[in-house]
């Protein structure tokens, strides 16, 4: 792809593709994939990201929030969806377009219950979530009668699937309470099938627990940092390849004399004669103030550049001293030099935070559709 000359976050689906198989490797044949396309895909394009890979056999997407389903099923996304957060306000609009809702308490139960009659629904898929120790969502195992004699008598509903979320399945340091959660999973999932009277599907793996947990795979598998590039393992990471990369240009560049000072609250002091370059993106754009002050490195002509000074709203500041730049050259902020992940551990974060806060108003550039 040729060089920048705006911001911008380059997504590149053949990475994705790659991404997909690899982990669609660590399966039995017979195991269904459910991609996570939550959060525009990760931060990326989740119309892009689901349209390459329906032709590739994925069997599931997952979103958050049901309008993001939405969004999936007015781009002609036909494959089933699963909404792993639904609120109650927009279950007549989740019916409508056949979304299917993961229901995890009490009240959701009832108020779906009660869409699913009031939209005149017979039979209708949903997935029942239970906590098995990550304690964020989810019924727990002494609510299974519970459920099951809310559900007794009423053919407006079908349980496709029974699911949970591993807590720790990238830390080896915690491999027995992971232990301890599929054994509480297939537990409770052998007693919701017994007391439904029919079998359901059954998944608990997030991408972490597809790499170190195959054994507990069962019917399928849900996979959403894995496919945008990270593994949360640094033997995996370099299994796969990142989706987005984000680039952005010099917009300016200053010669600063000592103990000249470089932004809001003259954060950056120069120890002598430096050249700084300002580039267009700041904290509005998803690279916060956490990452200001020599924290962060930016790739300019493969050199990294430390970012110095406040990060502003729409403006970074680095320091190009001794690299051979000048105005309207690219700079790689992440991509595969350096990666998100290394990029976000400088401020003491993880890939997720920094990827998925990439703003909409930075423009995507797509490859490899």
């Amino acid at each position: 792809m040729p060089k920048t000359s705006e911001t911008v976050l380059e997504l590149d689906l053949n990475a994705l593709e790659h991404n997909y198989h690899y982990l669609r490797s660590k399966l039995k044949e017979d195991t269904k994939f459910l991609a996570v396309v939550k959060a525009y895909a990760y931060g990326s394009d989740a119309v892009a990201v689901a349209k390459k890979l329906v032709p590739l056999g994925v069997d599931y997407f997952a979103v958050a929030y049901i309008n993001e389903g939405v969004v999936l099923r007015n781009s002609g996304i036909k494959t089933p969806i699963l909404v792993l957060h639904p609120q109650p306000i927009n279950f007549d609009a989740l019916i409508k377009n056949s979304l299917e809702p993961g229901l995890y308490s009490p009240k959701i139960l009832h108020e779906f219950l009660e869409a699913l009659k009031r939209n005149n629904q017979k039979g209708y898929p949903a997935h029942i979530k239970f906590n098995t120790g990550l304690n964020r969502l989810g019924f727990w195992e002494n609510d299974i009668d519970y459920i099951v004699k809310q559900l007794k008598g009423r053919d407006e509903i079908n349980i496709r699937s029974i699911f949970s979320h591993l807590a720790a399945s990238e830390d080896f340091d915690e491999k027995s309470f992971t232990a301890r959660q599929i054994e509480s999973f297939m537990s409770i999932a052998k007693e919701m099938d017994a007391k439904l009277g029919y079998e359901t599907q059954k998944h608990l793996l997030n991408t972490s627990g597809i790499i170190n947990c195959p054994e507990a795979q069962l019917d399928m598998v849900r996979s959403g940092i894995g496919l945008y590039g990270f593994g949360n393992d640094k033997d995996i990471d370099p299994e796969l390849k990142p989706v987005a990369s984000l680039k952005t240009i010099i917009s300016q560049m200053h010669k600063i004399e000592p103990n000249e000072t470089v932004g809001y609250n003259r954060a950056f002091s120069s120890d002598g004669y430096r050249v700084t370059a300002t580039l267009p993106l700041g904290h509005a754009d998803g690279i916060g103030r956490q990452y200001g002050n020599g924290k962060a490195f930016v790739n300019v002509k493969g050199k990294m550049a430390p970012i110095i000074g406040n990060v502003c709203m729409d403006m970074i500041m680095i320091d190009v001293t001794g690299i051979d730049c000048k105005e309207g050259d690219e700079v790689i902020v992440f991509g595969k030099n350096p990666t998100a992940e290394i990029f976000a551990t400088t401020a003491n974060t993880i890939s997720y935070e920094l990827i998925t806060g990439i703003s909409q108003r930075i423009k995507r550039v797509i490859k490899g559709q």
